[in-house]
């Protein structure tokens, strides 16, 4: 169960450091979460600049690097540049990389070959690609990824192309560890094989997506559908718009660290708000219930009660 992480911000932009270790350590302590992705897409990685990416790192790092796995977003559309954040990451101490598909540039299935392999050799770090078409552009092909799993250090996938069958092709003929990264398809992720989830609705609701891999995992199928489909209004609210922009609004809403997006993304309106709370209301997430944004609440009553008789 990983979490990809907002990037707590204050009001002015700034990046929130020490919001961020809060953040880490609510979700690794409080949430179930066995490890977090920092400056990924959710983490507004597109807009921080390498010296915020570093001390950000360094940041969850230190917070709870000794009890879970952080893996470091280092993922752009320049091969050169990508390898410069990957050094910087395994010098900070990260424990492995993730890394998405060149974005906007649309490189063919060769240039991402080399551009992946090129990351990969570049540290002694594991690491973890992105597959996300309807962000980047350009899907790593079926193929692709057979080869690229050949890479002693290219070891998993959070996927989020969204095609079962191809992802179903590419777990028979390699190695790869597969983690859901779309979480609507969470449940129908394991059932073909993935490991986990690198989720957004974790900061929300990870103790319920832990629960769910561990009844998958022990057979309790029936269970894991239960919690999947209590889930479905969590998905839908999320996904509204950009899950950084949601996310954020509902960790606001929890008196926990969030804070502002930057531009050119915009804070969740009044009328976004409203709509979040019916749906985490219709799943039976007490939490932000009745709450104004930024308005407090004990850490132990957060993401944890539910109105569900029976749940976590």
């Amino acid at each position: 169960m990983v979490t990809a992480m907002v990037t707590p911000m204050h009001e002015n932009g700034d990046v929130d450091y020490d919001g961020a270790a809060r953040l880490a350590t609510y979700l690794v302590d409080e949430q179930r979460n066995d490890g977090l992705v920092v400056s990924g897409t959710t983490g507004e990685s597109p807009t921080t600049t390498d010296d915020e990416k570093d001390r950000l790192l360094r940041a969850v790092l230190e917070a709870v690097g000794d009890r879970a796995t952080v893996i470091a977003g280092v993922g752009t559309n320049d091969t050169r540049h990508s390898i410069e954040l990957a050094k910087a990451a395994e010098r900070a101490g990260a424990h492995g990389l993730l890394t998405v598909t060149p974005y906007y540039n649309k490189p063919p299935q060769e240039g991402l070959l080399r551009h992946f392999t090129a990351i990969a050799d570049s540290t002694g770090l594991p690491v973890m690609l992105y597959d996300i078409p309807g962000r980047t552009g350009v899907p790593i092909a079926s193929e692709t990824l057979v080869r690229l799993a050949e890479h002693p250090r290219i070891l998993a996938n959070k996927d989020a192309k969204d095609d079962l069958g191809a992802s179903s092709w590419v777990m028979e003929r390699t190695g790869l560890a597969y983690y859901s990264g779309s979480d609507m398809l969470n449940l129908p992720m394991l059932s073909i094989g993935a490991v986990g989830f690198v989720s957004v609705v974790g900061h929300i609701v990870g103790n319920d997506l832990h629960e769910m891999i561990d009844a998958y995992h022990s057979g309790d199928v029936s269970r894991a559908l239960a919690i999947h489909r209590r889930l479905t209004p969590v998905y839908t609210g999320i996904f509204r718009t950009q899950g950084v922009i949601t996310t954020k609004a509902v960790l606001n809403m929890f008196g926990l660290p969030g804070g502002a997006v930057r531009t050119p993304l915009a804070d969740a309106s009044p009328e976004l708000q409203t709509l979040l709370r019916e749906d985490l209301a219709a799943a039976g997430v007490k939490g932000p219930i009745g709450l104004a944004p930024h308005q407090a609440v004990p850490a132990s009553a957060v993401g944890v009660e539910r109105l569900t008789e029976g749940s976590a």
